[in-house]
């Protein structure tokens, strides 16, 4: 079990970005969240099999049609045993 910490910038808000990384997540049986920041990004946490993670994460460099990604930032952490994957509330 792995957990990986993105943070996505770029054209991410406002593109359904959010719907689209639970939709990726709930197809590769990941946990998790994902929640738009004030600052324009989109943050996400993936727990799960490290290959499952790893593709999940390719998809968001592509993310849905209307959205474009710049830059994911991917901070590697100890998982906390997640259940689910969950759209949170800006933060």
């Amino acid at each position: 079990m792995k957990r990986a910490h993105l943070f996505i910038s770029g054209r991410v808000q406002g593109v359904f970005y959010r719907a689209f990384t639970q939709e990726v997540a709930h197809s590769l049986k990941l946990n998790g969240w994902v929640r738009n920041l004030r600052d324009g990004r989109v943050e996400a946490v993936f727990e799960g099999d490290e290959n499952a993670i790893s593709y999940a994460i390719q998809r968001c460099k592509e993310g849905p049609p209307h959205a474009r990604v710049d830059n994911i930032e991917i901070v590697w952490e100890e998982p906390e045993g997640l259940k689910g994957f969950e759209i949170r509330r800006t933060a």
